[in-house]
């Protein structure tokens, strides 16, 4: 039941974001459009031609890396991507692989999915497709991928041992496991679970330790982190774009602000946050 709680609250949460935005308000000034989205992505990895080579809706501004970049994918290769939102990994990995090649997203979150079909079909994508489903039972047979990939997502699920036992399952063997995530470099405090959104990377986040264990307990081999990424409160504070939600009580509702905007008891939660978590890109083979 618990596990189904989270699923529940991160459907919810991207179902919004598909729909308003990442700022899940349409009446909402914070993210100032498209070009938020392409400053966040460029941070994450992502090139002005990558970003211009996609169709417009593809990309909203979420992940914390750039699996396609670092994946080396060939042309002809199946790829799978896990949570694959509205499509902006699965389109760049679409041009890697070629006409010969198939790219399949998969999300559970309906808004998603047809958010990212409607964007297959305004690029003419035909190497392309998305499955309605979870990551922890992934709709694909056997042994369908040469390459798996994941932005910021598996975080998110509650049972990440069998998330990578479905990538493990659906991987050819020899295949390549390429993911951007979220991991603690240390407990949260109980103030800042408390604060945490129920649909945010942190509430989801393991260990890095514990994380890279879990690939390896899947049957992964030669599990690597080959990038790591840790921001500090000043890059966070400086960043125009970096807004966090500050609830009203008196009024019930909820809105955006600047780090920089927050009291200093807020400024100490994102502290916790930003000293307490990491962004790491992992590789892993199936042997």
């Amino acid at each position: 039941m618990e596990e189904e709680k989270v699923r529940k609250n991160v459907r919810e949460g991207y179902a919004k974001i598909a729909k308003d935005g990442l700022c899940c308000s349409p009446t909402n000034s914070c993210c100032d459009g498209p070009t938020t989205y392409e400053e966040r992505s460029k941070k994450m990895g992502y090139t002005k031609e990558e970003l211009k080579s996609i169709p417009e809706g593809a990309n909203l501004g979420l992940g914390c890396g750039n699996p396609v970049a670092l994946a080396s994918l060939k042309e002809g290769e199946t790829v799978i991507d896990l949570g694959s939102g509205a499509g902006v990994d699965c389109f760049l990995a679409a041009r890697k692989v070629g006409e010969k090649g198939r790219v399949i997203g998969v999300d559970m979150t309906p808004e998603m999915i047809n958010k990212a079909r409607e964007n297959a079909r305004k690029g003419n994508y035909k190497n392309v497709e998305f499955r309605l489903g979870e990551i922890e039972n992934l709709p694909v047979a056997d042994n369908t991928a040469d390459v798996i990939i994941s932005n910021c997502v598996v975080n998110l699920a509650p049972n990440k041992r069998r998330v990578f036992e479905e990538a493990f399952r659906a991987l050819k063997p020899g295949g390549r496991l390429m993911v951007s995530d979220i991991v603690l470099l240390k407990e949260l405090s109980e103030t800042l679970k408390k604060r945490a959104h129920p649909a945010g990377c942190i509430q989801g986040a393991i260990m890095k330790d514990e994380y890279i264990e879990t690939i390896e307990r899947a049957g992964f081999q030669n599990v690597k982190i080959i990038g790591e990424t840790q921001h500090s409160f000043e890059d966070v504070a400086n960043d125009p774009n970096a807004k966090v939600i500050v609830a009203d009580p008196n009024k019930k509702t909820q809105k955006f602000k600047s780090v920089s905007e927050l009291e200093e008891e807020a400024k100490e939660i994102v502290r916790d946050a930003l000293t307490s978590t990491m962004s790491i890109n992992v590789l892993a083979v199936k042997s």
